[in-house]
């Protein structure tokens, strides 16, 4: 069903400093990849006043916020509630590897999924959405010999009511459960995939530089993984990471179907023929050959060492097929664009910059430059390896 609105007026930094939202700019700071002091000197205030914009108990004047929009790139507008009101500080982004990402690296990338968040609700004031519907199994992240992991993989099989046999498009049924899936900006590629429940839907955010469907397909089963065993789990760790993987082996290579099925040796013409079938790549299959006692330890290294020896585990022979798309925002906006809402209006309602809004919503991903000004990002020596998703002094908003 889709509801057409009036297109909405542009907001001016008079209303944007009386009604200001603190925790729209800690996402402003974050995308931007800039910790509060840094902000603070750019906008020539401290430390101190950064602080309580953000936690609401001090609103900036017209002129700061003014301020705020040059430096951060964004419209007055965006300062104001967001379409749903994130419990960001609840949730826990489910992060690959801790050590490997800064903190800053992860505020902008849980910044931007809450930003897609915010897209959606947008979108859903117009276009119905399926409801989320993921079960939940919490699986003790301190017991590595548990099977709760394989049985929570069947639990969500049952659940989404998968056929016996391989998954089919598995972003697509990710979709159908209400399940948001987006490509993150290619300026944050640095970062694995992730995912998250911040209270608007369960969230999955792709690596835009993966452009590996058998891994995407993982990783979009690994991070399923986490949105059902570990929503109040703790990320990133070996034992938290290791269940994931689980999950998502278990999920596209169901044990009771592939056991018969693997080879005990390394018959490349049988994993070439399962890898086709069950859309994941050969060293998955060799993997599960192993973890599942079909292939021993032995058996399992010579062929690992073969596939290195070949060049096959940067790309493996045969035809690559394309990534999986997103298809829940990208075809809402189709939508809307139908009955005359354009993606600026859409934007603006969103509360983001029509570059944002494009990324958010893609099928693909977005390779434009949502720098305003490129040129001095080499410049700044307070991103700690977090690259601006959009830069200010330029045209915010446009």
């Amino acid at each position: 069903m889709v509801m057409v609105s009036s297109r909405r007026t542009e907001v001016q930094v008079g209303d944007a400093s009386r009604l200001f939202d603190g925790q729209r700019l800690t996402l402003a700071r974050q995308l931007v990849g800039l910790r509060k002091n840094a902000l603070a000197a750019k906008i020539d205030k401290s430390a101190t006043a950064v602080a309580a914009y953000e936690n609401n108990t001090k609103r900036p004047a017209p002129a700061t916020v003014a301020q705020l929009c040059l430096t951060l790139g964004v419209d007055p507008g965006f300062f104001l509630p967001g379409p749903h009101q994130s419990t960001a500080n609840n949730s826990i982004p489910h992060f690959r590897s801790l050590r490997s990402t800064t903190q800053l690296a992860r505020d902008q990338a849980f910044a931007y999924g809450v930003i897609a968040g915010d897209v959606g609700a947008a979108l859903e004031r117009h276009v119905e959405f399926p409801e989320p519907s993921i079960p939940r199994l919490s699986v003790d992240v301190d017991d590595e010999a548990s099977t709760l992991p394989e049985e929570a993989a069947r639990l969500l099989r049952k659940h989404w009511e998968i056929k016996a046999g391989p998954v089919g498009h598995l972003v697509r049924l990710a979709e159908n459960n209400g399940v948001v899936v987006v490509f993150s900006p290619a300026q944050t590629a640095a970062v694995d995939a992730y995912s998250f429940d911040d209270g608007y839907r369960p969230t999955i955010v792709l690596n835009p530089a993966k452009e590996d469907y058998y891994r995407q397909r993982f990783d979009v089963a690994h991070e399923l993984g986490h949105l059902v065993m570990h929503v109040d789990a703790e990320p990133g760790s070996r034992v938290v990471e290791n269940q994931a993987h689980r999950f998502a082996a278990e999920l596209l290579l169901p044990q009771d179907e592939l056991k018969d099925l693997l080879p005990s040796k390394a018959d490349w013409r049988t994993l070439a023929s399962l890898k086709e079938a069950y859309g994941v790549s050969l060293q998955a299959l060799l993997y599960r050959s192993r973890s599942l006692g079909v292939m021993s330890d032995v058996t399992y290294r010579n062929a690992i060492a073969y596939l290195s020896s070949k060049g096959w585990r940067r790309r493996e022979p045969g035809e690559m097929p394309a990534v999986e798309q997103p298809s829940l925002y990208p075809r809402a906006v189709e939508i809307l664009s139908g009955v005359g809402m354009d993606e600026i209006s859409l934007a603006r309602e969103a509360r983001v910059t029509p570059g944002i809004f494009r990324t958010v919503t893609a099928r693909v991903p977005v390779r434009e430059d949502l720098f305003y000004e490129p040129q001095e990002v080499q410049s700044q020596t307070d991103l700690d390896g977090v690259i601006p998703l959009f830069r200010g002094k330029g045209r915010p908003g446009a």
